[in-house]
C-alpha cells in the first residue's frame, strides 16, 4: 500500500497546487454566504437518565425538524448525555428509546447560533407486556395422558388392564396409539409368565400331543400360546383398528340397574365406539377373532388344527368369552385396580 502511495504522489501534490491558489487569492475577500448560515446554525445537547436520576448509556436519539429536513441522530455516551451541532434554528423535536425503558419525546424551539440544553430525559422502565396464550389440547394429547394412565391400571398390582377405559368420553386413539397400547400389552412380563402357566397346563394335559413333551414340547406349547396372543392382539387390537377406524377399548359404564350394566357388557363383545365417538359393530374384534384362528393353523400340529367350521366356532366362542370377561370388568375388576382413571372421569 505504501508503495502505491510514492507512485501517485506527485499526482496528489499537483492536485493540491491547482485547487489551493484560488483559496489563497481569496483571503482577502468577505466571508462567503455558507460561513453566513454556519454562524446561525446552533446546537441542542441533554442528558439521559432512568427514574432514579442514574444515567442511561447507549440510548438511541432521534433529532426531527422541518418534513424537508433529514433527521439527525446520536447515542448517549457513558455518562449519558448527548449533542448534535450544526443544527438550523427552529423548532425541533427529539425521540429518546433505549432497552428495556419507554420511549420519551419532547420538543423545543433552537434560535440561530444557540446551544440549546435540554432538561435531563427521563426514561421510565417499560411494562412487561407478557401475553400468555393457553391452547386448548389437541385430541391427539388429550389420548396420550389417558393411555399413559391406562398403562398403569393392573388387577392386584399386577395383571395388566389396559384395554379399558375408565373415562365414558375418553378421546379416540389415532393408529400410533392404537399399536401402542397392543405392543405395551404383547410385551408385559406378566404376559409372558401367563402365557407360561397356560403352556404348563397344556403339557400336563397333553393337549395338542403333535408337539410331544419335555422341553422341546413345551417350549411349541409356549411359542404356539404366544402366537395366538400376538396375533389376537395386533390384529384385533390394533390393525384392524386402525384401518376400520375403531375403538379396541371396552368402556366402563360404573352407572345404571344391574340389568342395564350387565347387558351394555354383553353387547359390547359385538359392538364398539367408532373413532368418531358413535357406536358399531365391532367388526375389528370379530374379523381379528377369526383372522388369529385362521392364522393358528400355520403353526398348531396338523392332527389338531382347526377347519374353517372350527374356526368360526372357536370365534363365536370367543366373542361370548369376550362378553363374560367385560360383565367381571363391569362388576368386579375395577375394585381391585388400584391405579385406574377414575379421577379423571368426566373429564375432557
Amino acid at each position: 500500500m505504501f508503495r502505491r502511495f510514492k507512485d501517485v504522489a506527485p499526482f496528489f501534490l499537483l492536485l493540491i497546487v491547482v485547487f489551493a491558489l484560488p483559496l489563497f487569492a481569496q483571503t482577502s475577500r468577505p466571508a462567503s454566504d455558507s460561513a453566513d448560515k454556519t454562524q446561525l446554525s446552533g446546537s441542542i445537547t441533554g442528558t439521559v437518565v432512568d427514574s432514579t436520576q442514574a444515567v442511561i448509556a447507549g440510548a438511541h436519539i432521534k433529532l426531527i425538524r422541518a418534513e424537508s429536513t433529514p433527521a439527525q441522530e446520536a447515542t448517549s455516551g457513558g455518562d449519558g448525555k448527548f449533542s448534535f451541532t450544526n443544527v438550523p434554528p427552529g423548532p425541533f423535536q427529539v425521540t429518546v428509546t433505549a432497552a428495556g425503558f419507554g420511549a420519551r419525546t419532547c420538543s423545543g424551539d433552537l434560535n440561530a447560533g444557540e446551544t440549546h440544553s435540554l432538561l435531563p430525559i427521563t426514561l421510565a422502565v417499560a411494562k412487561a407486556d407478557t401475553e400468555v396464550v393457553v391452547s386448548p389440547a389437541t385430541n391427539v394429547e388429550v389420548a396420550e395422558e389417558q393411555i399413559k394412565m391406562e398403562e398403569q391400571q393392573r388387577v392386584l398390582k399386577v395383571i395388566p388392564n389396559f384395554y379399558v377405559s375408565y373415562v365414558p368420553n375418553a378421546a379416540p386413539l389415532i393408529a400410533r396409539q392404537k399399536f401402542q397400547l397392543a405392543w405395551k400389552t404383547v410385551i408385559d412380563p406378566m404376559s409372558f409368565l401367563v402365557i407360561g402357566g397356560i403352556a404348563g397346563v397344556e403339557q400336563s394335559q397333553n393337549n395338542f400331543p403333535g408337539y410331544g413333551q419335555g422341553a422341546a414340547g413345551y417350549g411349541k406349547r409356549y411359542a404356539a400360546s404366544y402366537g395366538d396372543l400376538l396375533s389376537g392382539t395386533l390384529i384385533g387390537g390394533a390393525i384392524l383398528p386402525s384401518l376400520l377406524k375403531q375403538d379396541p377399548r371396552y368402556f366402563y359404564k360404573g352407572t345404571g340397574s344391574k340389568r342395564s350394566r350387565v347387558l351394555y357388557a354383553l353387547a359390547n363383545a359385538v359392538i364398539c365406539k367408532g373413532d368418531n365417538g358413535h357406536w358399531q359393530t365391532n367388526y375389528s374384534g370379530i374379523l381379528g377373532s377369526l383372522a388369529a384362528g385362521g392364522l393358528s393353523n400355520l403353526y398348531y400340529p396338523t392332527e389338531d388344527r382347526n377347519g374353517a367350521r372350527l374356526t368360526f366356532e372357536n370365534a363365536a366362542i370367543g366373542i361370548g368369552t369376550t362378553g363374560a370377561l367385560n360383565v367381571v370388568e363391569e362388576f368386579v375388576v375395577k375394585k381391585f385396580t388400584p391405579k385406574n382413571s377414575d379421577r379423571d372421569s368426566g373429564q375432557h
